[in-house]
């Protein structure tokens, strides 16, 4: 169902026609935000900035039912989707992190061991899309303008830029919790343009971090929230309510060569802010959208993605992150419209994942829910094994809900290995919280069209994934140090994201069907009339062409 409310053909106040949007826009800009679920836009809707998200959400065309149609549902999968086009399995990022069986290794995303830092601390610094195995549309901008239409992505995470950003980009930046600074690698430059320089000499992450955390709005604007001080919450060594003294919380965490802890600013709203600051500055300098050549930017929020895991989705933190966040795109915006003009610019506003309740929260409401500890599981599946088998190294270990056997050690012991997989699979059901676990083979040549099995299969790369895949229950979450809630699911918490268009020719529609968000890079490519991705399967949203 589409609900259109205005055209994109503007008129005057005597009817003639004002004017026609230009035939491509000049800047195409996405804004991701980690860990926001589409509820959230709904319940704090009317206490946003009519100038921020709202703005968004009453003058773009806004889909209320878009998701991710992949179980593996993190960070850089999400990012990588949005930007190929392409599920999963066929661009490769199926997880933060995958083990490498043949290397004998977790492999992260984005690590480059050939390439190096620039600007920046040696440990941030080994990054590039090497990994990604599919273009995107920033590629492909790039070789239909010849190089001339300048791509960029920035991000606190070096994964969320560089899969923005793709292959052939100008630049990702990323931030380097070390320094306090922007940097990148020479996957992409030799060194940092001065203006880059000039911004990280300015001190803003100084600037940030001694200052406090306090609540920025009334406090019946968070009435729908859990108690600020709770049981459930972890927050910062153990304080989980308002206010929260950075400067004094930076400096107790502070580094052995440092003064202070600079990856704080990824657990609070103003690395959001930060961000923001960075990307118009790189607008600014870049030149970017001052041609007739669109030049696409990435924008990647990722606060509210480490407020959520400590603090859970209800809490006042996360909710003062959101309110912090709308006053950054409402900048954002206003700076858009004013250097480059809304009818020159194209958003589109979404988020890489959503996120569950706690389950102690939920547990309140007498909804079932809990955590599944798998580190007591592979533990006891080692046993099981050994048992069954004889003594031996039979796991190598766990990780993103899947469970990697020792694969050589099992073909040496001349036992099936599929059948060891079953076995697990049958073993792994058996814990509280799991509600289904598949052995590998379920997935090398099915064709599933619908449900989690599908999602489990568009998380699926042969030399990528475990042995045995789980699912848990609804509303269970893994335990994992201090977070006390997980992402990471096939469930609506999760999958069920934002997506919303704003500038250049978008109508102001509301859009009920159900759509995928592999759809964003297909959309861009048919709209700016460059090839698709080579491994994209999204449609284009039509609604966007009328």
């Amino acid at each position: 169902m589409v609900i259109v409310i205005s055209q994109s053909l503007f008129f005057n106040a005597r009817g003639q026609t004002a004017y026609i949007p230009p035939e491509k826009p000049k800047l195409v800009v996405g804004i991701v935000v980690e860990q926001l679920r589409y509820d959230h836009l709904e319940q704090y809707r009317s206490r946003l900035a009519e100038n921020g998200i709202r703005l968004l959400l009453n003058e773009g065309t806004y889909y209320q039912n878009a998701s991710y149609e992949y179980m593996l549902t993190q960070s850089a999968p999400g990012h990588a989707t949005i930007s190929t086009g392409a599920e999963p399995f066929v661009h490769g990022i199926t997880s933060d992190s995958w083990y490498a069986s043949l290397r004998n290794e977790l492999v992260y995303s984005t690590a480059d061991n050939s390439v190096d830092p620039v600007g920046g601390s040696y440990e941030s610094g080994q990054r590039s899309p090497v990994n990604l195995l599919a273009s995107t549309f920033s590629d492909e901008l790039k070789m239909a303008t010849n190089g001339l239409a300048k791509v960029y992505a920035v991000g606190m995470k070096d994964n969320s830029a560089i899969l923005s950003a793709g292959h052939s980009a100008d630049a990702a930046y990323w931030y380097d919790s070390f320094t306090g600074t922007w940097m990148t690698s020479n996957y992409y430059m030799d060194s940092l343009p001065g203006w880059m320089n000039d911004f990280n000499a300015s001190g803003y992450s100084d600037i940030f971090l001694d200052g406090s955390w306090t609540l920025l709005r009334p406090l019946e604007d968070y009435i729908d929230c859990v108690p600020d001080s709770n049981a459930f919450e972890a927050g910062f060594d153990g304080v989980n309510y308002f206010p929260y003294d950075l400067k004094k919380m930076s400096t107790k965490r502070k580094l052995l060569t440092r003064e202070k802890d600079y990856s704080l600013l990824n657990e609070v709203p103003f690395g959001n802010s930060l961000t923001n600051q960075f990307a118009m500055k790189l607008i600014e300098k870049e030149e970017l959208g001052l041609d007739d050549v669109t030049d696409f930017l990435t924008i990647c929020f990722s606060a509210t993605d480490n407020i959520g895991h400590r603090f859970g989705p209800s809490s006042f933190e996360l909710a003062d992150a959101v309110y912090r966040l709308d006053k950054d795109i409402a900048e954002l915006l206003a700076f858009l419209n004013d250097k480059i003009g809304k009818r020159n610019i194209l958003v589109y506003f979404t988020s890489a994942h959503g996120v569950s309740e706690i389950p102690g929260i939920r547990e309140s409401y007498r909804i079932p829910s809990g955590f599944f500890i798998q580190n007591q599981a592979i533990q006891l599946l080692r046993s099981y094994l050994n048992v069954l088998y004889g003594e031996g190294n039979w796991v190598k270990g766990y990780s993103e809900k899947q469970v990697f056997l020792n694969r050589e050690f099992i073909e040496d012991a001349k036992i099936d290995l599929d059948e060891m997989r079953q076995r697990v699979a049958r073993f792994m059901v058996q814990f509280a919280g799991v509600a289904s676990a598949y052995p590998y083979s379920a997935f090398e040549a099915n064709d599933f069209i619908d449900g989690n099995l599908l999602r489990i299969s568009n998380s699926f790369n042969p030399k990528r994934t475990g042995d045995v895949i789980i699912i848990l229950n609804p509303g269970w979450v893994e335990k994992k140090d201090d977070h006390v809630t997980e992402h990471n699911s096939p469930y609506e918490c999760d999958t069920h994201v934002p997506l919303i268009w704003y500038g250049w020719s978008v109508n102001r529609a509301t859009v009920t069907r159900k759509v995928n968000l592999t759809a964003i890079s297909a959309t861009l490519s048919s709209l700016l009339k460059v090839p698709y991705p080579n491994a994209c399967t999204g449609e284009p949203l039509f609604e966007l062409f009328r």
